[in-house]
């Protein structure tokens, strides 16, 4: 089992960066697959970017690629999403997620470990 704690959220102005991280507590970390999700109000949650536990595959969604960039460090437990050129429309509330044995799945279902989610607002 894995505890998963979202930080690095804010308030920032489109075009502008945020990093996101995610520290996973006990020493199995590097046995996940993780990924980043986001919920937008009124919306479903959706994928965002996933990373597996080899690190050899990487997904991004369409909307974010080239501008967000996941990451991890197993010696630290962390997860990183590097968030640039932000715009409006990645204004969510981030979650990440932990799937052991992850291959990097774009699919929400197929993560077991949750974070409670830190808030993105970005103005125009």
């Amino acid at each position: 089992q894995v505890q998963l704690v979202e930080s690095g959220g804010g308030l920032v102005q489109a075009g502008d960066s945020l990093r996101l991280s995610c520290v996973a507590s006990g020493r199995t970390f590097s046995r996940y697959g993780m990924g980043w999700f986001r919920q937008a109000p009124g919306k479903e949650r959706e994928f965002v970017a996933a990373i597996s536990w080899t690190t050899s595959n990487i997904n991004y969604a369409s909307s974010v690629k080239g501008r967000f960039t996941i990451s991890r460090d197993n010696a630290k437990n962390t997860l990183y999403l590097q968030m640039n050129s932000l715009k409006p429309e990645d204004t969510a509330v981030y979650y990440c997620a932990g799937d052991l044995w992850g291959g990097g799945d774009v699919s929400a279902t197929e993560y077991d470990y949750w974070g409670q989610g830190t808030q993105v607002t970005v103005s125009s």
